[in-house]
């Protein structure tokens, strides 16, 4: 079956739900295996990690949402990653002289 085709897996979770589960399983399992096995590992957890907030969640869409969070979640780490790393490249192409600077303390001005 083919994993682009939407209304067979509809129609399968509905009238085999047991059928559909193994199926998708097998899909999951084929594409990890597809990739590179340095990332097959990683790939694997995040597949336990996606089951898991499936099995604790109390309904498909509240799994939805659990997954959704979860992607975000992930999303915003790598954002974080990418702009350390943008700023410490852009810092370590700067002189030395311009990564040091003199901190200079200001007195309070009196609130009036």
């Amino acid at each position: 079956m083919d994993i682009q085709d939407f209304d067979t897996w509809a129609a399968l979770a509905k009238s085999d739900p047991d059928a559909f589960e193994q199926r998708r399983r097998e899909a999951i399992e084929g594409f990890i295996a597809s990739v590179p096995e340095e990332y097959q590992q990683r790939l694997r957890g995040v597949q336990f990690r996606v089951d898991m907030e499936r099995a604790r969640a109390s309904n498909p869409l509240s799994a939805t949402v659990r997954i959704s969070n979860m992607m975000w979640s992930a999303f915003g780490e790598l954002r974080e990653a990418l702009n350390q790393a943008a700023n410490g490249e852009a810092a370590a192409r700067q002189p030395a002289e311009l990564r040091q600077a003199q901190v200079i303390p200001f007195a309070a001005r009196p609130r009036g």
